[in-house]
């Protein structure tokens, strides 16, 4: 105490006779997040990350997005500011259209080259295509790893300028496979600062993947792999600290309604509960949900903002960020979603860059050609939602009728395979190649194996691993059953018939999959089970060839799966 009280009159007296060296101002920095960019080079229309929300719904209905306009809202956000960054929190690539996963993504990352971007958290989609592909995608080379030809426009592909960092993924040997954090500097002598970022994706990632593509690879606690690193980039003087992470909310507009973060919805929840106080900012993704949240209001040991910009760049977040570089305070000054599109007077509009939109333009003239070839009839609009849906039971039908030639009887469709919904835009009903591309981009083959009729109960049971994010598989013709969401574990499913007569137990049935499946993704670790297992076609190959048939096909019924206890 009497030191203290001796501290504060020495300083009393020095401030009546001198002014105290407030040493060197804040740096401002702009930190530009985006999320899910998924390879949409071009526009699109997604009504549920567009604009404000309203009491009915989105409040803007038009294309957002798309490589061009997304390069000039960075430029013009960019150059409000001398210091800034740009990161995406995952899944840059894959489940992409056409016109950039025709090409491996290689266009959307030159795209992202061009544009500007500094880091990118590896997600669940960079590992669509195996992890050898994702160090391609980092280091480019022509080396093919899968079904497609890389370099196919531009050879060699030289890879990615901005960084991928995966700080929870490991080899059996503990090393990394990609690095865990980057650092950027800021300023010059007494004001430089150094603001970290790290980078990760969920550690769920193998159930949602190929087992095949991650084969000796380990994903890690997330909050753990960050908060292992926090006290060591503290120690070496990073300033600020920046975690994106490809994990989300499960909700919109938090950045609207002004609540306390939706409480917090969502396996992300888990994770930031856990995360050292001492991170500055989250940007996340994963569940093409967009918010800015306060993350204080929900727990006030940990003061940062955690943010998401919805999907497709249809939106990015803006934020500026000060840093003291004498006190090494971190303070987010202003957050704000800006949407990215040119159209519409009444919102900011953002003209397409020209050197962007033309080489964009080379890959759409590469794509035009397949992506416009009529693919077949159908008899009207396919979506995807619903328990049970027309478009889920027509790839399963589709899946069927390839496969019989190896026995199947039943075929089962996974609802995350299915990218798109499926709306003809010709009046006699013709859907273009293009279009069933983007319902069906993974290029999985179909596999069709021996399951006993306790086995496929069980396969049914397993939709409801999660239990608050069920996982339904469409059915193919001829096979039917009960569904009951609300009973325990183990009762859900009842009354399973093939073409009217009952499953019964211990005999065996033929059942084909994608190969997603077969590996155990979504959690399906049924499908793995050892048996005669039989590859069949490319599951794309099976529905153009579905669809193609007969003239054009009538939409399935909606009556295979009969829900109950609601």
């Amino acid at each position: 105490m009497i030191r203290a009280l001796f501290t504060s009159l020495a300083a009393l007296a020095l401030s009546a006779c001198a002014s105290i060296d407030p040493g060197p101002p804040p740096l401002t920095v702009r930190v530009i997040g985006i999320n899910d960019f998924h390879g949409n080079l071009l526009p699109h229309k997604r009504k549920s990350d567009a604009g404000p929300l309203t009491p009915d719904g989105p409040a803007f209905d038009a294309p957002v997005g798309g490589a061009a306009a997304l390069a000039t809202a960075v430029r013009q956000l960019r150059a409000q500011n001398s210091d800034s960054l740009v990161i995406s929190a995952g899944d840059l690539i894959s489940a992409s259209p056409l016109v950039s996963s025709l090409f491996l993504d290689e266009p959307s990352v030159e795209v992202m080259n061009r544009i500007g971007l500094d880091f990118n958290a590896v997600g669940n989609h960079e590992f669509d295509r195996g992890w050898q592909e994702l160090l391609r995608m980092q280091n480019g080379g022509c080396d093919r790893f899968g079904l497609r030809e890389p370099c196919r426009i531009e050879n060699p592909f030289a890879g990615a300028d901005f960084t991928f960092l995966a700080a929870n993924v490991t080899r059996a040997d503990g090393s990394l496979i990609l690095p865990a954090y980057g650092i950027k500097r800021f300023g010059s002598g007494e004001r430089e600062i150094a603001v970290a970022v790290i980078g990760l994706p969920l550690r769920d990632v193998p159930t949602l993947v190929s087992p095949a593509g991650i084969e000796g690879l380990r994903f890690g606690d997330e909050a753990e792999a960050v908060n292992a690193l926090v006290p060591r980039l503290l120690d070496e003087g990073v300033d600020a600290i920046i975690v994106a992470i490809h994990q989300g909310f499960e909700r919109d507009g938090f950045y609207d309604s002004g609540d306390d973060c939706g409480g917090a919805i969502g396996p992300l929840n888990d994770i930031l509960r856990r995360l050292d106080p001492r991170v500055d900012l989250v940007i996340s993704g994963h569940t093409h949900r967009s918010y800015i949240c306060e993350y204080s209001q929900f727990d006030p040991a940990r003061d940062f903002l955690v943010t998401s910009a919805g999907y497709g760049s249809g939106m990015v977040t803006d934020m500026i960020i000060t840093v003291d570089p004498a006190k090494h305070d971190v303070r987010v000054k202003a957050a704000e979603m800006v949407l990215v599109q040119s159209d519409d007077p009444n919102y900011r509009r953002f003209a397409p860059d020209p050197e962007i939109a033309a080489y964009v333009a080379r890959y759409e003239d590469a794509s035009r050609a397949e992506a416009d070839r009529p693919a077949g009839r159908i008899s009207g609009p396919a979506r995807e939602d619903g328990w049970e849906n027309a478009l889920g039971n027509m790839i399963a039908d589709a899946q069927l009728a390839a496969t019989r030639a190896n026995g199947a009887r039943i075929a089962f469709m996974n609802e995350g395979g299915v990218r798109a919904d499926l709306i003809p835009e010709a009046d006699d009903g013709t859907v273009s190649f293009g279009q069933i591309y983007a319902v069906q981009p993974f290029g999985n083959v179909l596999m069709t194996m021996d399951l006993t009729g306790a086995q496929i109960a069980a396969a049914l049971e397993q939709q409801f691993t999660v239990p608050d994010s069920p996982e339904i598989l469409s059915v193919s013709d001829g096979f039917s059953y009960r569904l009951n969401p609300g009973a325990p574990a183990g009762q859900r499913v009842s009354d399973m018939r093939l073409d009217g007569q009952p499953i019964e137990p211990e005999t065996r049935y033929r059942v084909t999959v994608n190969s997603f499946l077969a590996n155990g993704g979504d959690r399906f670790s049924v499908f793995t089970q050892p048996g005669d297992k039989t590859v069949g076609p490319v599951d794309l190959d099976a529905f153009e060839a579905w669809i193609d048939g007969e003239g054009g096909r009538e939409l399935p019924a909606t009556d295979r799966i009969t829900i109950v206890g609601e």
